[in-house]
């Protein structure tokens, strides 16, 4: 039976402009519990009408006793409803309630050990001395009246704090981060044994939900979706399809830039030969890519070139197929909060498929059914979809392509080098097994070029960089401790295979401060 809005029990996140917003809710998700994030402006009567279990503040990036700071309405902490304030969102309800928030003696950035109390709610089972992920210039200088200190740094004396007997709760660190040891278990003990949630949302209903929303709002409607056969992609087209059939176009917009042999994997699955119930069209634009990219360097610009060709080609197959309806789109939620759409978080990257529509666009709407879903839970909707492991768990591929894994001008001979130099690292990775569990691992190419010795001769050719990281929701992530024997391997067979190529790297930059991809 597939629960109702109104039947599901629900907790919601209110956003103050923080870059780990939309990864709170993807931990309240791991508990099963539906999650949704809203701006801090949402207001007290549309809260009531939710009738949530819990409540969580994010982090933000000003400062709360600022001119312009983002403040939420003081009655959230009358409502009776569970509140869980996180960084800036600790600071808040500090402020709001009559404690003192002020600029740090000294600012924590960073892995901070934490000394706890082990009798409060929100550290049920925790250690002690525990591990967590602070970033901060403000602190919380002293509690308000009728909170307890629960956690303390040598720097920060609020580092936690709580109120059960309304139950408030607030913590100055980060517990969504994976750099934070037990954060899991905190965020745990507040959805769980705080909020009392019983835990019983499941991706199979959220399918099945879809599928029906999908339905009423197409009706008899025609649906163009961007087809990159990437995870994103393939699970829209996997849902669009179980929901309208033949009703759905899958344009497949071979620009390019690729990974090497990608293009024809893509119609293998999804062509005339495929299993899918689908209309497919493919469109060779690698010329066309190319020519519009030809002596761009900046990463945005390169990014926005992409998004915007990749739109023109879709409007322009839409008038050769006819009367199109929707456009659907595979964004999902790192794509909108990276993009800074989800709320006032800055902008760390743009995506092609969030924003930036051109003004003329031939459809009546944007559908996007996994907006809202982080990667593994993308994942988990594929198997209940049916589709394929293999298509399923294949390494995440961005919108851009190797336009953004290719630093500087993008060139069909620069396409060259990348495309096989990261076969051959992704066929060693697979050999030794190591793929097993990996979350991405890939080749780029940087735009160093620098001097070599090849047999008896000078060379002066391009570096590769390689990366390999773990992670399971793509917000954070930490590079891979690869065999040395693997590494050496991959690089001589770069070396020797691939033409223009004198020098490898190992990127061992985690996520933050870097991003996954270089660009």
């Amino acid at each position: 039976m597939v629960q109702t809005a109104m039947e599901r029990e629900t907790v919601i996140v209110l956003d103050f402009g923080g870059q780990y917003n939309q990864l709170i809710a993807r931990r309240v998700r791991e508990c099963n519990v539906y999650c949704e994030v809203y701006p801090y402006t949402i207001g007290l009567e549309k809260i009531k009408e939710m009738a949530p279990k819990g409540i969580i503040l994010t982090g933000g990036p000003n400062s709360v006793y600022g001119e312009d700071s983002a403040l939420c309405e003081k009655g959230i902490f009358d409502l009776g409803i569970p509140v869980l304030g996180i960084c800036y969102g600790a600071q808040v309800m500090a402020l709001l309630l009559g404690g003192k928030v002020t600029a740090a003696p000294v600012s924590e950035y960073g892995k901070t050990e934490v000394e706890t109390d082990k009798t409060a709610a929100v550290f049920a089972g925790v250690s002690e001395k525990t591990i967590c992920w602070m970033s901060h210039t403000d602190y919380i200088e002293k509690e308000p009246a009728g909170f307890q200190v629960t956690a303390h740094t040598p720097v920060c004396p609020v580092a936690a704090m709580e109120c059960a007997d309304k139950n408030l709760y607030a913590v100055q660190f980060h517990p969504e981060v994976m750099h934070t040891a037990e954060g899991v278990t905190m965020l745990k003990n507040f959805v769980k044994n705080i909020c009392g949630c019983a835990g019983d949302w499941k991706m199979d209903s959220f399918v099945e939900t879809t599928i029906q929303e999908i339905r009423k709002k197409v009706g008899d409607g025609r649906v163009l979706l961007a087809l990159s056969g990437g995870v994103d992609s393939s699970v829209a087209a996997g849902l669009l399809s179980r929901a309208v059939g033949k009703q759905l176009t899958c344009v497949f917009v071979d620009h390019g830039l690729l990974r090497k042999n990608e293009g024809d994997e893509v119609e293998a699955v999804f062509g005339p030969e495929g299993d899918f119930d689908l209309n497919f069209v493919r469109v060779n634009a690698a010329e066309r890519y190319y020519e519009k990219l030809s002596g761009v360097t900046e990463p945005e610009q390169k990014r926005k070139i992409i998004g915007e060709e990749f739109i023109h080609v879709f409007e322009e197959e839409a008038k050769k197929i006819g009367a199109v309806d929707f456009l659907a789109q595979g964004t999902i939620y790192p794509d909108v909060v990276e993009s800074g759409l989800g709320g006032k978080s800055a902008v760390i990257k743009s995506h092609h498929n969030v924003g930036g529509l051109p003004e003329h666009v031939d459809f009546k709407e944007i559908i996007e059914p996994l907006r809202n879903l982080f990667k593994d839970e993308v994942r988990k909707a594929g198997l209940e979809l049916g589709l394929p492991e293999h298509l399923v768990f294949r390494q995440p591929f961005p919108g851009p392509g190797l336009g953004i894994r290719i630093i500087g001008e993008v060139t069909a001979e620069k396409v060259r080098i990348v495309q096989d130099a990261d076969a051959i690292y992704r066929e060693e990775i697979a050999n030794t097994g190591l793929d097993k569990g990996m979350g991405q691992y890939f080749a780029a190419l940087t735009n160093m070029r620098s001097v070599g010795v090849m047999g008896d001769g000078r060379t002066y050719d391009y570096a590769v960089a390689l990366r390999a990281v773990n992670t399971d929701d793509f917000m954070t992530a930490e590079a891979v401790d690869l065999p040395f024997e693997v590494l050496q391997k991959v690089m001589g067979r770069i070396i020797n295979e691939v033409k223009g190529v004198n020098r490898v790297m190992y990127d061992l930059t985690s996520k933050p401060p870097g991003t996954i991809e270089f660009e």
